[in-house]
């Protein structure tokens, strides 16, 4: 199939357009780097390094110290999203900079060398404080990316081909985790610095690509919404009662990535503390075995995401896979509830990773379907991005006082619960099947 064309003369119409041809793999593989790049420097920090970095400054209080610095960080990437996309919408192409006469892609050149610059910075920070800010300041200028990375699936893709494409762009979540994780833990033998400035230059170096070589749709001037920063301030809000299918979308959203906060920000923790993985393995830490349990669930949700978001797209329903998909994410934490031991992880990685593969695939085109209008597709899944950040800093105080109050078992069945409820509001968003 061919891909979609800028054609002068029908340029305003394609940028508000419902996209009808399907997206050509070139155009998937630019984009699904990016995404790559992004998600390397933002989970292996989250997952990995930030842990080890806090750990080394402040031992005693490593708990508080990554549940104060990964909230802060949601609380930015929260603020900036939908203000980010906001401004992308309303870029209309004016003066040509270059390739750069479209809404999106000056936006994510200028947002990931902000935050490569702040990960650079990152790597000098010997004490909480430090860490504290650059991280702010990263969430918000990667954040700032995402949005306009996000917004190019609905002005490109057609509904059809959305969950096959939202798998592949999905996937970079887990795998940019995988790759990041064995970068800094084998290949840079856990020094942190080097990691930093490693996953920097990766995150500029994969998003060229898809922003020098792949189209970009201009906003003609008279489409352009005037600016006020009234407008910027409702960016953050869209009436559940005038849109509840975006509403609920918005909620089970938030509920799963909420899960996801809780059962997954300690995992490194608990390796160490609970399953004593050194003392199971010698010569080994627990970074080695969080590196395993990564691994397999990676290797898990490059094929669910795949497979599950093309028999969505043939099948054409979501409802039911965005379901099931959670609640093999709740089997996961389910088992760790009861079984804090080795094998009951590696058990918890497969279900975790086949769910949450799924999951991401179905679920994000199932969201750019009840978006309410075209012209603000970014600053709405800008919104949409505040229901999976914002839990982060939720999941971090949630947590936090449960595992010193009552252990990880009760974490985990909390993480349970909340995704279970994420599973079943799926059901009350009617336009979609």
């Amino acid at each position: 199939m061919r891909d979609q064309a800028i054609g002068q003369p029908d340029v305003a119409s394609l940028a508000l357009a419902e996209p009808t041809r399907h997206v050509r793999y070139r155009w998937i593989v630019g984009l699904t780097l990016a995404s790559l790049g992004m998600w390397m420097a933002t989970q292996t920090p989250l997952n990995v390094m930030l842990a080890l970095q806090l750990q080394a400054i402040t031992p005693a209080h490593k708990v508080v110290a990554l549940a104060v610095v990964t909230g802060v960080g949601a609380i930015s990437s929260a603020l900036a999203t939908p203000v980010v996309g906001a401004l992308s919408d309303r870029t209309a192409h004016g003066r040509r900079i270059g390739r750069f006469s479209g809404r999106r892609h000056r936006w994510t050149l200028v947002m990931v060398v902000l935050a490569a610059v702040c990960m650079v910075l990152l790597a000098k920070q010997a004490t909480v404080l430090g860490v504290t800010l650059l991280w702010f300041l990263f969430s918000g200028f990667q954040n700032g990316e995402f949005a306009t990375l996000s917004a190019a699936v609905p002005d490109h893709v057609p509904v059809r081909q959305r969950a096959t494409v939202s798998g592949w762009v999905g996937m970079p979540i887990a795998l940019g985790l995988v790759l990041g994780s064995i970068l800094v833990v084998d290949v840079l033998n856990q020094d942190l610095a080097a990691g930093y400035i490693a996953l920097a230059v990766l995150m500029v170096a994969l998003a060229l690509p898809f922003v020098l070589f792949t189209p970009d749709y201009p906003l003609a001037p008279q489409d352009r919404k005037p600016f006020s920063w009234r407008r910027v301030a409702s960016s953050y809000w869209i009436s559940p009662r005038e849109y509840p299918d975006f509403g609920w979308a918005w909620l089970t959203r938030f509920l799963a990535s909420l899960s996801i906060a809780m059962g997954t920000l300690y995992l490194l923790y608990f390796l160490r503390d609970v399953v004593h993985y050194a003392r199971l393995f010698p010569g080994q830490t627990a970074a080695d075995g969080l590196l395993i349990l990564i691994l397999i669930y990676t290797g898990c949700v490059v094929l669910t995401s795949i497979v599950g978001g093309i028999i969505s797209d043939r099948r054409g329903r979501r409802k039911m896979m965005v379901t099931v998909s959670g609640l093999l994410m709740a089997a996961a934490a389910l088992l760790l509830t009861f079984w804090e031991t080795w094998p009951a992880a590696l058990g918890a990685a497969v279900l975790y990773g086949m769910g949450y593969g799924a999951y991401i695939a179905v679920d994000q085109a199932l969201i750019t379907q009840v978006l309410p209008q075209a012209r603000d597709r970014a600053k709405d899944l800008g919104i949409i991005n505040i229901a999976i950040v914002c839990p982060g800093a939720i999941g971090a105080v949630i947590a936090a006082p449960v595992v010193s109050l009552a252990g990880y078992s009760a974490l985990f069945g909390a993480t349970a619960v909340v995704a279970i409820a994420a599973s079943l509001g799926v059901w009350r968003i009617k336009s979609v099947r």
